[in-house]
């Protein structure tokens, strides 16, 4: 009986117990809450709870991705509480909020800056920031996809950065090298002499790449890219040196060129007004003469050769008043004039 009664004792035990425990564990750890920065999905044994209807992949994917990424939608906890779990579920929460992270992050190696080759074989350190979220329609692929979405998405733009980098041409066809002489093979392209400079001057179309590039990342991943901010590009120093000095050159170059276009503009400026004064000045000596023709073609043609002898006499009269000397010739008839 005593082995009996104990027997039964300690299984009593054993059962109250196992009652405590899952008391405590539902009613202690049984409760949980979620952030409004944040999203939750609930496992249960391992599983998590799937959305009714066929997974609906999200971003710019290919058709062959789009069967390779075929992720489940998932039910999701939206901010709020106290929730309940059993004790058999587990809970995984996601913060959903706008986040940035430095392209030189990196988990498994310490490093200050991104090495990248450009298409002129220089190698170049390339600083900046990424802005990301948790896509929150594909939280599947972000919680239960790879084991760390983010280290994956920075090695594949890290990936893409490197290649438009190497292939980079500036859009507008400017380049730091002279252009080609005649006696020259024209058909080089000078955009096979990618500088340093390109890529700097072009930092927002490059940026702008990278998002296009990365939008596959929320169906791949669960992260969406927000924003890509590459903000230094940075040569070795001795290419940096000789950059500099030119662009020095450059510049004083465009300085001397307009000068030299204000100098040729005030000149043409002022020989425009000079030639326009001397054409004033002729048109005021002209017009008195032409007066003077209109008025002696219309007095010929109202009076005759007569009335044009008496306007001749009529005008010697006041020069003969102001002549101090006078010359009096004789023909051969001997008639004076």
């Amino acid at each position: 009986m005593s082995i009996l009664s104990g027997s039964l004792g300690f299984a009593l035990g054993m059962a109250s117990g196992l009652v405590a425990y899952t008391g405590l564990r539902v009613v202690v750890f049984g409760f949980y809450t979620v952030k409004p920065n944040e999203r939750a999905v609930i496992t249960s044994w391992g599983r998590a709870a799937r959305m009714p209807g066929p997974p609906d992949p999200e971003g710019d994917l290919s058709s062959d991705e789009r069967g390779r990424y075929r992720y489940p939608a998932v039910q999701v906890v939206k901010p709020g509480g106290p929730y309940i779990k059993m004790p058999w579920q587990k809970v995984h929460k996601v913060n959903v909020s706008t986040q940035s992270v430095d392209l030189v992050w990196d988990p498994t190696k310490d490093q200050s800056t991104i090495e990248a080759v450009t298409k002129d074989n220089l190698t170049t350190g390339i600083n900046g920031q990424i802005r990301f979220k948790v896509s929150e329609h594909n939280l599947y692929a972000y919680l239960f996809g790879v084991q760390s979405p983010l280290e994956h998405v920075m090695g594949y733009f890290i990936s893409v950065l490197r290649e438009r980098v190497a292939n980079f041409t500036d859009p507008r066809g400017q380049s730091i090298t002279p252009v080609a002489r005649e006696d020259e093979d024209s058909s080089v392209d000078l955009s096979d002499r990618v500088s340093i400079n390109d890529l700097r001057k072009n930092l927002p179309l490059i940026n702008e790449y990278m998002e296009d590039q990365c939008k596959a990342t929320a169906g791949r991943y669960g992260i969406e890219l927000d924003a890509a901010l590459i903000t230094n590009i940075d040569p070795p120093p001795e290419v940096d040196r000789a950059l500099s000095a030119i662009n020095s050159t450059r510049n004083q170059v465009a300085a001397d060129i307009s000068t030299a276009r204000a100098d040729a503009e005030q000149q043409i400026t002022m020989s425009k007004r000079a030639v326009e004064i001397a054409r004033n000045k002729a048109e005021a000596e002209v017009a008195p003469l032409q007066e003077l023709s209109a008025s002696l073609t219309e007095m010929k043609s109202r009076g005759g050769s007569a009335a044009l002898r008496a306007y001749l006499r009529n005008m010697r009269v006041p020069l003969l008043g102001q002549t101090r000397r006078m010359v009096v010739t004789q023909d051969v008839t001997g008639e004076g004039k």
